[in-house]
């Protein structure tokens, strides 16, 4: 196939440009620089030129190519909901060039606010009027407007030095604050998967997901904040301390939703569907590495 992909020079989305790549795929990559563009180039990937608020770009992007994956989203959680409005407007932008196609198209959200304090399948469907990304829910509709349309959800993803999801925030708070915390008892867990297992989802569900498919690109359940902020707290050279939940905008600031969060999720049903099993490292040994936050 060709690919349209959108984050495609992003820490997800690079990833996924190599595995479709690998597997004999065309890509059509987004690009809004010139330094994109080259890396895109650099790859082997064809360059689009635009970006998440040019749609006409976007429904471009859709139109030429024969399936399209969303990788792209603006991680500023200080402007959660404005930049949940900005994919969200996106999504319809592509969706509807792709209305009555068939094709493929894959979104992205994630596991953590579906059900917290549950371990999360790919059949529990979020709900939650509050969560400020909404990609899964817009992307899905079009399930019913003859798109295959699909949703990958992510956990916390590791996998390149310096790059581990909202840990990688976690660890700028523990370099500012001079200690790494976590809320409570530390026992809440987070999903975890490698990127290069993530990407692999990715492939699989463009190749032969369901029209409405959830799928869990998960390689662990559940890893206990403990550990992680343990890991933390070594990288940076700092003490390791609790705090309480009413604490957490403090420390946190715009990832206090996040905080004290049990996030566990499961890819039992994803691996049986897609013929996926993980197979890289995990997070605690990831991560732990030397100079793995200094990358």
């Amino acid at each position: 196939m060709r690919v349209f992909v959108t984050g495609a020079t992003g820490f997800i989305g690079s990833a996924v440009v190599d595995e479709l790549l690998g597997a004999g795929h065309q890509v059509l990559g987004l690009a809004r620089s010139d330094t994109g563009a080259a890396a895109l180039t650099a790859a082997g990937a064809n360059v689009h030129r635009g970006d998440l608020q040019d749609l006409d770009s976007l429904k471009d992007g859709a139109r030429e190519t024969d399936g399209t994956i969303h990788c792209a989203f603006i991680h500023d959680f200080a402007k959660f909901a404005e930049n949940g409005q900005i994919d969200k407007r996106a999504i319809e932008a592509m969706g509807d060039a792709l209305e009555g196609t068939n094709k493929p198209f894959i979104v992205t959200s994630g596991t953590g606010l579906v059900a917290p304090g549950t371990v999360v399948t790919e059949d529990m469907r979020s709900t939650n009027p509050h969560v400020p990304r909404v990609s899964e829910q817009v992307g899905l509709a079009y399930a019913s407007r003859g798109v295959r349309a699909m949703a990958i959800r992510l956990p916390q993803v590791h996998g390149k030095k310096g790059k581990a999801g909202l840990i990688s925030y976690l660890v700028e708070a523990a370099r500012k604050k001079g200690v790494a915390a976590y809320a409570g008892d530390g026992s809440e867990r987070w999903a975890a998967a490698h990127v290069l297992d993530v990407a692999h989802v990715y492939k699989l569900a463009l190749e032969k997901g369901m029209a409405d498919g959830v799928y869990h690109a998960v390689g662990e359940e559940g890893v206990p904040m403990s550990q992680t902020t343990e890991i933390i707290a070594h990288a940076v050279g700092v003490p390791v301390v609790s705090i309480k939940k009413e604490e957490a905008g403090e420390y946190f600031g715009p990832l206090a939703m996040f905080a004290g969060l049990d996030m566990p999720a499961s890819s039992a049903l994803t691996q049986q569907r897609l013929g996926w099993t993980p197979k890289e490292i995990g997070l605690i040994a990831d991560i732990g590495q030397p100079g793995y936050f200094t990358g």
